[in-house]
């Protein structure tokens, strides 16, 4: 596995140097390069509209607050984007996510295939509605997973919640997806 170093992204560096000086083109022109992708990251945690637009000009608030204190160790947008998905993990956890523990009868969500996103001929405006209407505690993690790249030990620091309990939303997310998704009344 290769690190990427700076001088494989000297336009980033560039970039930062400039916001930090204050030149508002060039802070305009990150918040443009990285606001899009953020969104959506938003809109997969938050499912509200109104809040996913919030939670993203909060973020880059703390982006340029804080852009100092970037140290150049990650990419820039993989630093922005955890921000992101931390302005939205404190949003979930004020609404008191409901996270349930992991039983004996539910099946390992690494292991089931019951239902495999890959052969479910389903158009995404139905997931991404269907996504919604998961409650929080199922759709964050759901997320985190699937579509931010986290693992089960990861997403369970994030939220500060047990690995299990993050398998557990996992898999109960699914069940209850495919349920929402086979749902006849569930309509676009």
């Amino acid at each position: 596995m290769s690190t990427t170093s700076w001088e494989d992204r000297p336009d980033e560096k560039a970039l930062v140097l400039a916001c930090l000086s204050g030149q508002r083109t060039a802070q305009a022109r990150l918040y443009d390069r990285y606001a899009p992708a953020m969104y959506n990251v938003c809109m997969r945690m938050m499912a509200v509209q109104e809040e996913a637009e919030d939670i993203l000009q909060e973020a880059f608030v703390d982006v340029f607050s804080h852009l100092d204190s970037y140290r150049y160790e990650s990419t820039l947008g993989a630093w922005i984007k955890r921000i992101v998905v931390n302005r939205c993990i404190n949003k979930l956890k004020s609404r008191k996510m409901n996270l349930v523990e992991l039983t004996s009868q539910e099946p390992d969500p690494e292991h089931d295939h019951s239902f495999d996103f890959d052969e479910q001929d389903l158009r995404v405006a139905k997931i991404k509605k269907a996504m919604n209407a998961l409650p929080d505690g199922y759709r964050s993690v759901m997320s985190l997973y699937l579509f931010e790249g986290y693992d089960h030990q990861e997403i369970g620091e994030i939220l500060q919640i047990s690995e299990e309990t993050s398998k557990s939303q996992y898999s109960r997310a699914k069940v209850k997806l495919k349920e929402i998704m086979n749902n006849e009344k569930f309509k676009l």
